[in-house]
């Protein structure tokens, strides 16, 4: 602990960010990292290297947070990266894109502001890549046994980096053009760029790792084939079925999935082939249905188009401001978060209930009906309901609807089908200690858990990795969780 008084001389502080008006201009990162300067030995100096760090628990991939903060404070930037790299192979997204449940478990933010490990996060990797400590993971030796993992999320992504440093060789197909999944084609260019993601995705190949694109196995490819040509077949392929809204007005022009209107997105700010008819915000009514994190990538990517209007609606109540009763410390409570893209320009409205879509004389949406709706208390043992308040009843405009409520569970057909792997009641593929119903075949990530986190996707990817390795060898000497450690000693 280098400053034990850092917390008590400094509050949290996070770098400035461009002025909403000038980031909507392009789709560029937005968050003035660089000019943020010596503060960020100041912030990690506010870490009071507990007795019982409980970030360590709230971090779904066991990061051993006090140590790389106490190296950032005494500027050892390296032994910082060392320590970072160790338990995550992806800092550059997290540092990015994760919520930070880290932070919600922080001593300190018992009774003042956590620390700021996110920021402190990204900051050690961009020094590792900048100073050149962030270099490929080659293997000292190889085993010869050959790993098909199919899906290029962060969840095929880890365990592909894992069991490459293994000695195994990996070859990961995606059926994309590019390698990255939804890290690629679902998170916007301003809060993860495809640049970011390339030069750690060149890391890889320099290790060894083998990538296929265009390769969408289950379709173009034979599943059955990859398992004769391959000891194992790891499937990664995430959670990509979403959740629909099955109301009168649906199949009208105009009504898409928030990742039909993402991905396109991050394709046209790239110079890539768009694939599907343009859909674009310019001048148009947008509204958002689902207040989650996909919902507020949409308020984003329509601020950046240049919406006349822009709104999100959210069928559940509005989360409290501060943390609820039943939900103590450390847990990572539901509260009212407001993202950058809302700070761009958002109407946003809760306890609305979506009734009907409806068109033009040719076939495309105009507007909404909507109702507000109050909840009910449940029953014991049943779900909460809700009934419409009556009169509220109403019709806004809408040019464009943009569906974000969440994933259901992967594609059965393709290559799950060819596998003819066993699932789930909840439509995910079954597993026993990430192994699937068939000898060889393994799972990990959304496609095994239901749609998740990044960070989670990439602790499953990393566990996933230890239970192939062992699988191919008998025993496993690749990194395991912190908490499995502790559970086992």
């Amino acid at each position: 602990m280098g400053k034990p008084t850092g917390f008590m001389e400094f509050g949290r502080e996070l770098p400035a960010k461009k002025d909403p008006a000038v980031r909507i201009q392009d789709n560029k990162e937005f968050v003035l990292n660089e000019e943020f300067g010596k503060k960020i030995n100041e912030q990690s100096s506010r870490c009071m290297d507990c007795g019982v760090p409980f970030c360590h628990n709230g971090c779904p991939i066991g990061n051993i947070i006090p140590e790389f903060n106490d190296a950032v404070y005494r500027d050892s930037w390296e032994e910082a990266w060392n320590i970072l790299s160790s338990t995550n192979n992806f800092p550059e997204f997290t540092g990015r894109v994760c919520p930070a449940p880290c932070e919600t478990s922080c001593v300190l933010g018992i009774n003042q502001d956590p620390i700021t490990i996110c920021n402190i996060e990204k900051t050690i990797v961009e020094t590792a890549y900048r100073d050149g400590y962030a270099k490929p993971k080659i293997p000292t030796s190889r085993t010869g046994k050959k790993v098909a993992i199919i899906g290029s999320g962060p969840a095929g992504l880890s365990a592909a980096e894992q069991l490459n440093s293994a000695g195994h060789n990996v070859t990961v197909f995606e059926r994309d053009e590019k390698v990255g999944g939804l890290l690629r084609f679902g998170i916007p260019d301003f809060k993860l760029g495809m640049d970011i993601i390339d030069r750690k995705i060149n890391l890889m190949a320099e290790a060894g790792v083998e990538f296929v694109v265009n390769a969408h196995v289950g379709v173009t490819v034979n599943a059955q084939q990859i398992r004769q040509d391959f000891d194992v077949v790891l499937l990664t392929g995430g959670s990509t079925v979403p959740r629909d809204l099955p109301i009168p007005g649906r199949d009208l022009k105009g009504v898409h999935f928030a990742m039909e209107f993402l991905g396109q997105n991050n394709r046209r700010a790239n110079g890539m082939d768009l694939k599907t008819e343009e859909i674009h915000a310019k001048d148009k009514h947008i509204v958002v249905i689902g207040g989650g994190d996909t919902g507020s990538d949409c308020v984003g990517t329509s601020n950046r188009h240049g919406a006349k209007s822009i709104t999100q609606v959210e069928i559940m109540p509005i989360p409290p401001e501060k943390r609820p009763a039943n939900m103590p410390w450390p847990q990572y409570p539901m509260i009212m978060r407001t993202s950058t893209s809302h700070e761009e320009g958002c109407d946003r409205h809760w306890n609305i209930l979506t009734k009907e879509f409806i068109g033009d004389d040719a076939g495309n949406v105009k507007a909404l009906r909507i109702s507000d709706i109050v909840w009910k208390d449940a029953a014991p043992g049943e779900r909460p309901g809700f009934e419409e308040i009556a009169g509220s009843e109403r019709v806004i405009p809408c040019d464009h609807a943009f569906l974000a409520m969440g994933f259901l569970h992967p594609e059965p057909q393709g290559v799950l089908a060819q596998l003819d792997v066993a699932i789930d009641d909840r439509g995910n593929v079954a597993t026993t200690s990430y192994q699937t119903s068939q000898k060889g075949v393994f799972a990990a990530g959304d496609m095994r858990t239901g749609q998740s986190l990044v960070v989670r996707c990439i602790n499953e990817g990393r566990e996933c990795a230890r239970a192939v390795d062992t699988y191919l060898m008998g025993d496993t000497h690749l990194e395991a969780k912190a908490d499995s450690l502790m559970l086992s000693a």
